[in-house]
């Protein structure tokens, strides 16, 4: 079936339609009520199915003959330390760990925190929370304690599962003083906090409370899968509000298992055996999806990275990994081959390594920007393929659906609407946008599976932030527009779109051409407030290494380009050279951040930023 079809088909028979996804995963009881609407076009996938989330990423491997086929590849530059495990080791690992926590007081719709590296102990611990029908609420290892507090007191855990520290470049970050001190600080007192003990640093275990994660396992019994429904939630996975305070993001069993499974045959074209590597982390959805469970419920191997795409040890760390392992299909953020042609433009890097392996390279998380796409187009020679998709939503919305039919890329565009998304661009007024023409994107309801079905403990505030913007739409917040043959191009958050002197412009456009310049590594634009034009353009730079352009030189050639792309109109002046810009730990450039900073507004540090004293380097430049 070509990909129109499939697309028609999903929209306009639905149920039909996700049935048949429905019946390629394992159940324990089939659902015969494929989707039960509620109010608000909103509603619930498979209500009367039951399922195990575990059994369906590892018992149902094992079943299919692939328990000897490696599930899981562990790889950490940072130790040195390479391991891979089976289908049938795994499992044994997850059963014992499972039994572990029933053996401690957990059990279904218990919330069990999360607060770990990179290490497969990550893995293990999520799937044995699916295993035994506990919500795992993972979070970021190394979050400040006060942001774990925070999530202590919103879930309510009766566990934690920690380790005794994280590595990064160059330094060990203890973790369990800072759950200590997370848990002193929050009302809600977990009872039991598991600690795995790495030999970088070994914690302290407070007597009554804290065991040893080898302690646990020695005396735990392998359990088997729980039957859940398919509607009972399987994690919360926190993302950053517009409040301060964190949105507790739900996703369900059943919805979650169908639509990650098709989305592995459709967007990615993986096969049973392929290897397949999502360079995130499993603190961040990606690697919930893509590292945990998705690769595993098609059959895959999935690899396990603890390291970065450069340093550990050099801008070759991500050939190195897909030569050894033999990856099939690589997925992660363009921020992460901006920072490798940062420091390897002619990639240098790859032509070390055998990536033959290599069928093709994804990329989502922010927009693909054409430079990164047309270096990693002309380096590698793979289909280079940039898919749209949201904490939220936990798969793509948007994507080349190479599953059906490989469709010709345009650079910058995220392609065409995943079956199953309705995806329309709406004008301030909330009708269609023409071609061509920029608008809030949206996807009219219902939302298929694997989507989020309500923020953990406010569904007020879920109704609020997603359904009630547009009736009838689940407002993704980002802008962009729907060409004349139907792709997709997302520019970036609707509140990026800026307002000079009565025209609506997108920073997106202007990064654009700023990052087509062959001295610019990376670089974003924001609006900052001005009295005569409403908002002007100001960018910040980063020069790529070995650049010799003087500062001045390089603002008066980045003023002109944008002035011949885009047209005076855009009112772009000002590119400052900074040494680096204030990222999430997950790489999203944080834009707010910056536009309030060069308004000389106050604003709160974000608990995702990867280094706060970034701010105060940028505050510096606008200062002067």
């Amino acid at each position: 079936m070509d990909y129109h079809s499939e697309f028609r088909r999903s929209i306009e028979q639905p149920e039909e339609f996700w049935q048949e996804q429905a019946a390629k995963i394992a159940w324990f009881r089939s659902p015969q009520t494929i989707w039960q609407p509620t109010d608000n076009g909103h509603g619930k996938w498979f209500p009367d199915g039951e399922l195990n989330t575990c059994d369906v990423a590892l018992d149902a491997n094992i079943r299919a003959g692939r328990g000897d086929q490696k599930a899981l590849i562990y790889d950490s530059p940072v130790t040195g330390i390479t391991r891979s495990y089976t289908y049938n080791e795994l499992t044994r690992e997850v059963a014992r760990f499972a039994g572990a926590l029933q053996a401690r007081g957990v059990d279904k719709g218990d919330r069990v925190i999360i607060y770990m590296p990179m290490i497969p102990e990550a893995v293990v611990a999520m799937l044995a929370c699916a295993r035994i029908g506990a919500i795992h609420s993972v979070v970021f290892g190394g979050f400040a304690a006060h942001e774990l507090a925070v999530r202590i007191e919103d879930a309510t855990p009766k566990a934690i599962v920690t380790a005794s520290c994280g590595i990064e470049i160059n330094r060990v970050i203890e973790y369990k003083p800072l759950v200590d001190k997370a848990i002193e600080e929050s009302s809600h007192k977990p009872e039991v906090c598991i600690v795995y003990q790495r030999p970088q640093a070994t914690a302290e275990l407070k007597a009554g409370r804290d065991l040893d994660w080898s302690d646990v396992m020695a005396t735990a019994t392998e359990v088997a899968p729980v039957p859940v429904l398919a509607t009972d939630p399987l994690y919360i996975l926190y993302t950053s509000g517009t409040t301060g305070k964190p949105k507790g993001v739900v996703r369900d069993n059943g919805g979650h298992a169908v639509a990650l499974r098709y989305s592995m045959s459709l967007v990615y074209d993986a096969k049973p055996g392929d290897v397949y590597w999502a360079a995130s982390d499993v603190g961040w959805v990606v690697g919930h999806s893509y590292i945990v469970y998705a690769p595993l419920f098609a059959g895959c191997t999935t690899i396990l990275y603890e390291g970065k795409p450069v340093r550990t040890p050099d801008a070759g760390a991500f050939w190195r990994v897909c030569q050894d392992h033999n990856v099939n299909l690589l997925f992660t953020a363009p921020t992460a081959f901006r920072a490798v042609r940062k420091e390897d433009p002619e990639a240098d890097q790859l032509r070390k390594y055998n990536v033959s392996s290599l069928k093709r390279i994804f990329l989502a998380g922010e927009r693909l920007d054409p430079p990164t796409y047309e270096w990693l187009k002309e380096h590698t020679g793979l289909p280079i393929l940039d898919h749209w998709w949201q904490t939220e939503t936990g798969w793509a919305i948007c994507c080349n659906p190479v599953g059906t039919e490989m469709m010709a890329t345009k650079p910058g565009s995220a392609t065409v609407p995943t079956p199953g998304f309705n995806v329309q661009v709406l004008d301030p007024s909330g009708n269609q946008s023409p071609a061509g023409e920029q608008g809030q994107v949206v996807v009219k309801l219902p939302l298929p599976p694997g989507c989020l079905t309500t923020v953990w403990g406010d569904d007020e505030r879920f109704r609020k932030t997603y359904l009630d913007v547009i009736p009838g739409y689940y407002s993704s917040g980002d802008g962009g527009y729907v060409d004349d043959e139907g792709y997709v191009f997302i520019m970036g958050r609707t509140d990026d779109v800026i307002n000079v002197a009565g025209h609506r412009l997108s920073t997106g456009e202007m990064e654009e051409v700023i990052a087509s310049h062959p001295a610019v590594a990376e670089c974003c634009v924001v609006g900052a407030h001005d009295e005569l034009k409403g908002q002007v353009p100001i960018g910040l730079v980063l020069i790529k290494d070995g650049a010799t352009i003087a500062h001045d030189e390089l603002e008066e050639e980045l003023v002109e380009m944008v002035r011949d792309k885009i047209g005076a109109i855009a009112c772009f002046r000002q590119a400052m050279v900074v040494e680096r810009l204030p990222k999430t730990r997950s790489g999203k450039i944080l834009r707010r951040i910056i536009r309030q900073i060069a308004d000389g507004e106050d604003y709160a540090v974000p608990s995702t930023i990867d280094d706060p004293a970034i701010l105060d380097e940028i505050s510096s430049h606008f200062r002067r």
